[in-house]
């Protein structure tokens, strides 16, 4: 898991909570330790996402965001980036991933934003994800587990509209 969520901070496309989330579950009372490995692994992944977009954008990130389909909107970003802007889109993808993770963590890099703050900010929004996550399921994992068992349609469905929410949010202010 702390692989993932590593790689998944600065390349991979995949959110490590399809791993962390069962494990959670399956284990509820390791599930601050799985908090940790996933917090400090993310934040560890997205310095290096960071450096890759400060130091090798045009070797490395750049075919990563043509492979994805994703510079046209990389391009958008990085217009309309200022420190605020970054910042905000530090704790929304961290926390929801919109836009993804690995964008902002490249972009962060690619305008040069404050290394520290990156860091700060990133500790906040991804640690403060999986340990919350990591709490709920400790509080409630069982009868957690059974309601996204039977209704993972509807869990689905409910974070989709959240998602699409928080991005016409953010995409129109």
């Amino acid at each position: 898991m702390g692989t993932v969520s590593f790689v998944e901070s600065s390349v991979f496309p995949i959110p490590v909570e399809v791993m962390f989330l069962p494990m959670c579950l399956a284990r509820p009372e390791r599930a601050m330790r799985y908090a940790v490995i996933a917090s400090v692994t993310s934040v560890a992944g997205g310095v290096l996402g960071w450096l890759i977009g400060f130091y090798f954008f045009d070797l490395i990130a750049h075919p990563i965001l043509q492979f994805y389909g994703k510079v046209e909107a990389f391009d958008q970003l990085k217009l309309a980036t200022g420190d605020g802007t970054i910042l905000l889109m530090l704790l929304t993808s961290g926390a929801a991933h919109l836009p993804p993770m690995k964008v902002v963590t490249i972009l962060s890099g690619v305008v040069g934003f404050n290394l520290p703050l990156f860091i700060l900010s990133a500790i906040v929004a991804r640690g403060g994800k999986f340990f919350l996550l990591a709490w709920v399921v400790r509080a409630y994992g069982p009868s957690l587990a059974n309601v996204i068992q039977q209704r993972l349609a509807t869990v689905a469905l409910i974070a989709i509209v959240a998602g699409g929410v928080v991005w016409a949010v953010l995409h129109f202010l």
